[in-house]
């Protein structure tokens, strides 16, 4: 049974497809590929207009219920809990889903850190930043982090032109190694509109400046217009009370991570609960399906030689051991077929499906 210790949480937190397959939720580290749901034939679909700048949510947003199902078509049922503040091991170990990562009931609290983006026409490679990575807690207060001007990004990226409802897969959860002066290393999924403006986001990322440790942790993002916003907030509404942005994952472990609009938001997905939901009215109900699913891995890093691990640290090309985004589906889309590849010389990728990849390395240390 689920450890529940969250009171409901159906309130706006702002600071700062539907599938048949029935598998169960919790896969094994492999990321092998489940059937795909037989793909709905795309329509034609008007152009999608530019969003409004993002403005102050409304004083009261209608609380909404998720789909009865989740994105591959499971009954949502709770995940198992570990204590509060349990680290990615005692989860592994336990055999558990996720925890919040300390006990003092703080409330969510949106972190704005570097956060990169790969879209139809290229990626973020790089952008300014005062923003200084925090040494990680066991390292001496000598060990002070170096002091910054750039940040660097580099990707191991699945991609297509799809207008969907959303999309959802596999992914390997791992622990990399992040080095002392980079900002973090993930992996996630992304539903963007075709111009790249708008985006959801969900993933699992390693970043001491955003979590606080080194373990991996649940998070969500948006853009609006192409305005990068922040982590795990920013207009996220709540809505499981057993697993929120900002948790405690475990590692190598294999999750399922989905996105999907439904009743006028942008509805998050993890394991067999939904999370949560982005209300349409932040891009002002102009964004509604995608036009674009990204999936990749991501390091940001001080240069673009960093010295930290993507994935589990193993070579994406030539290790059948690497971390793996697999079994990729779009909601009403039309079959997938990923556009699969490297910014980086330090890590690589390897397509091993129309719908699944290895992907990482050591980076270049």
């Amino acid at each position: 049974m689920s450890n529940s210790r969250r009171g409901p949480l159906a309130a706006a937190l702002v600071a700062v497809v539907v599938g048949s397959i029935g598998l169960a939720s919790t896969l094994n580290a492999g990321a092998e590929e489940v059937p795909e749901p037989a793909p709905i034939t795309e329509s034609s679909a008007p152009a999608e207009p530019e969003a409004s700048q993002e403005a102050d949510a409304p004083q009261e947003e209608p609380e909404l219920s998720p789909p009865p199902r989740l994105p591959w078509g499971q009954v949502p049922t709770e995940i198992d809990t570990g204590a509060d503040g349990a680290t990615s091991q005692q989860l592994s170990s336990g055999g558990l889903d996720a925890a919040a990562p300390d006990s003092d009931g703080a409330p969510v609290v949106g972190e704005y850190a570097p956060k990169g983006k790969s879209t139809r026409t290229g990626v973020l490679s790089s952008e300014p930043t005062e923003i200084i990575p925090p040494k990680p807690p066991a390292m001496s207060t000598a060990a002070g982090a170096l002091p910054l001007s750039t940040v660097f990004f580099s990707y191991n990226v699945g991609s297509q032109a799809a207008v969907t409802e959303g999309a959802y897969a596999n992914f390997t959860i791992t622990k990399p190694s992040l080095a002392l002066t980079d900002f973090h290393s993930l992996a996630e999924l992304a539903v963007q509109s075709s111009n790249g403006s708008q985006v959801v986001e969900v993933g699992w990322t390693v970043d001491r400046l955003v979590n606080g440790d080194s373990d991996p942790h649940l998070f969500v993002y948006h853009w609006v217009n192409g305005v990068p916003t922040c982590y795990n907030a920013c207009g996220f509404v709540q809505y499981s009370q057993n697993v929120s942005p900002g948790d405690t994952l475990p590692q190598n472990a294999t999750k399922r991570l989905g996105i999907q609009y439904y009743d006028g938001a942008w509805w998050i997905a993890y394991d067999t609960e939904w999370v949560g939901y982005f209300p349409g009215s932040i891009w002002s109900n102009n964004f509604t399906q995608s036009g674009m699913i990204q999936a990749f891995g991501e390091v940001a890093g001080i240069s673009l030689a960093p010295c930290t691990d993507m994935g589990n640290g193993l070579d994406g090309a030539s290790d059948n051991s690497a971390a793996r985004i697999g079994s990729v589906s779009y909601i009403n889309g039309p079959a997938v077929d990923l556009y699969v590849r490297s910014t980086s010389p330090y890590y690589d990728v390897a397509k091993l499906s129309n719908r699944t990849f290895r992907y990482g390395g050591p980076g270049a240390c």
